[in-house]
């Protein structure tokens, strides 16, 4: 799929409003003991929505912005991020779910990997850092807030890119009974 300049603007400023409400709000505020992390959610968000190379070019800048922003070992995040927008992307692609629970699913399995994969990463680099029980609790409750927080971020961001998203089937089918197409109840049989 090709986007247009203004798709990609709008792919732009959600990274860069949703970055700095991470990092300047959202970061700062801690459910169950452990901050929210809005930033796996909107990476997988614009995968789900716009596709797997959209998602994983999204994934990579939002992590250069983060480890920039916060003086972090450079291309980490944007690792992490590059494969969980690429991912979120690819199951789009390959399943095309039409439950209304699937961004809640992928919002999880995302923030699991980013979580995880940055855990991971980390430790192969040999940062210094305490592994224990309190690494897992924290991960998983930071899992479990996303998960709660997925269905309002994933609707944001599709409302904002919904102009330059494929035609939706469900979309086109209410599209043409309020346009006096013919209803499945009035046709002849």
């Amino acid at each position: 799929m090709t986007f247009s300049g203004a798709a990609v603007f709008r792919l732009a400023m959600i990274g860069l409003l949703g970055g700095l409400v991470q990092l300047g709000f959202v970061s700062q505020l801690t459910i169950f003991g452990v901050p929210a992390d809005l930033s796996p959610l909107l990476v997988s968000a614009a995968g789900f929505y716009a596709g797997s190379i959209a998602g994983s070019v999204f994934g990579f800048s939002l992590g250069v912005f983060v480890d920039v922003s916060l003086s972090m070992t450079l291309g980490v995040t944007s690792l992490v991020y590059t494969a969980v927008g690429y991912g979120a992307g690819r199951f789009r692609e390959l399943r095309d779910p039409a439950h209304g629970l699937a961004p809640a699913a992928v919002g999880a399995a995302a923030t699991a990997v980013a979580l995880i994969g940055f855990a991971l990463l980390q430790f192969l680099l040999g940062v210094e850092a305490p592994v224990s029980l309190l690494l897992l609790r924290q991960i998983l409750l930071t899992i479990v807030l996303n998960t709660l927080l997925a269905l309002p971020v994933f609707a944001l961001v599709r409302r904002i890119l919904l102009p330059f998203l494929p035609e939706d089937p469900r979309r086109r089918r209410r599209r043409a009974y309020t346009t006096g197409g013919l209803s499945p109840i009035s046709r002849a049989r």
